[in-house]
C-alpha cells in the first residue's frame, strides 16, 4: 500500500496536531484568567494501575500537557496487582480532595478490576472523561455537563473548518459509550440527521455512501473503503490500530482506508495526527471547565 497522502498545506487534510497547538494556546490564556484571585491552579488527579506501556506513555503526554497550559497535575501509581477496594478508596478521597477538580482512571485496568464499578465512582462534577452515567444523561438531555473527550474533539475539529451540520446527513460507525454514542448526541444536537451503524447494520457501505458527514469509530483497521465514501464527504477516521508492515515494524492505521478515501473525501483527518491530539486536548478543556464551575 502507498504511504497515506499528506502534506502541511494540503487543504484537504484536518491538521488535529496544529489545531490541537491552538487550542492549549487558547487554554493556557484561559487559565492564567481563571486563576486570578484564586489560590490555587486547576488540578487534574491521574490513577495509573500496574504498568502497561501505552497507558504510561498516554498518562506521561497528559501530565505534560497540563504543565503545558498550567494545569496542575496528580499521579497516582499503583502495582498491577492492586485490589478494587484499594482503588475504589483512592478515587472516593479524591472526591473529597479539593486540589482536584478532575479525575481521571487511565483505561484499561487490570482484569481484577470493574471499570464500570471504579468510573461510577467519580463525581460526575470531577469525571473530566465524561464517561459516568450522571453526564451521559445530561448529554443526552442537551444540558451542561462534562462530556467524553474523543467526540468533543471531534466536534471542534468540525467547527474548526466550518463543517457545516445542520440538515446534513451524518453516519456514525460504531456505538460505543466513549465515541459513537456521545458523538451521535452531539452532531444531533447541531441539527444533523444521525445514523449509528454497527455490526448488525445491513448494507453498511451503502448507508456510508449517504453521509455528508462519516465517523469511523469501530475498531477495525482501515474497514471503511473508499467506495463506502460519497464524493465530496467529511471523512473523520477515530480509529487507531498498529498491523504488519514490510519492514516488520508495524504502522498505524485508522478504521478508514486512507489513500482510497483521500480521492473521495473533501475533508480528511490523518491516522495518526487527526483525531487523537484533540483528545488531550479536550481533556485540558474539561478540567479547566470543571475548576470554573467547582470554585465559581
Amino acid at each position: 500500500m502507498d504511504s497515506p497522502k499528506t502534506a502541511l498545506a494540503d487543504p484537504k487534510i484536518i491538521d488535529g496536531k496544529d489545531i490541537s497547538q491552538a487550542v492549549k494556546g487558547e487554554l493556557a490564556l484561559a487559565v492564567a484568567e481563571a486563576i486570578k484571585g484564586k489560590t490555587r491552579n486547576p488540578g487534574l488527579a491521574v490513577v495509573l494501575v500496574g504498568d502497561n506501556p501505552a497507558s504510561k506513555a498516554y498518562v506521561k503526554s497528559k501530565i505534560a500537557a497540563c504543565k503545558a497550559v498550567g494545569i496542575e497535575s496528580f499521579l497516582i501509581e499503583l502495582p498491577a496487582d492492586t485490589a478494587q477496594a484499594v482503588v475504589a478508596e483512592k478515587v472516593k478521597a479524591l472526591n473529597l480532595d479539593q486540589k482536584v477538580d478532575g479525575i481521571l482512571v487511565q483505561l484499561p485496568l487490570p482484569k481484577q478490576i470493574s471499570s464500570a464499578a471504579i468510573l461510577a465512582l467519580i463525581d460526575p462534577a470531577k469525571d473530566v472523561d465524561g464517561l459516568c452515567a450522571v453526564n451521559a444523561g445530561l448529554l443526552l438531555q442537551g444540558a451542561d455537563g462534562l462530556f467524553p473527550c474523543t467526540p468533543l474533539g471531534v466536534m471542534r475539529l468540525l467547527a474548526h473548518h466550518d463543517v457545516a451540520l445542520a440538515g446534513k446527513n451524518a453516519v456514525v460507525v460504531g456505538r460505543s459509550h466513549l465515541v459513537g454514542k456521545p458523538l451521535a448526541m452531539m452532531l444531533l444536537q447541531e441539527n444533523a440527521t444521525v445514523t449509528i451503524c454497527h455490526s448488525k447494520t445491513a448494507n453498511l457501505p451503502e448507508v456510508c455512501r449517504q453521509a455528508d458527514v462519516l465517523v469511523a469509530a469501530c475498531g477495525q483497521a482501515e474497514m471503511v473503503k473508499g467506495s463506502w465514501v460519497k464524493p465530496g464527504a467529511v471523512v473523520i477516521d477515530v480509529g487507531i490500530n498498529r498491523v504488519e508492515s514490510s519492514d516488520g515494524k508495524g504502522r498505524l492505521v485508522g478504521d478508514v482506508a486512507y489513500n482510497e478515501a483521500y480521492e473521495q473525501a473533501r475533508l480528511i483527518t490523518p491516522v495518526p495526527g487527526g483525531v487523537g491530539p484533540m483528545t488531550v486536548a479536550m481533556l485540558l478543556s474539561n478540567t479547566l471547565k470543571a475548576f470554573n464551575s467547582r470554585i465559581g
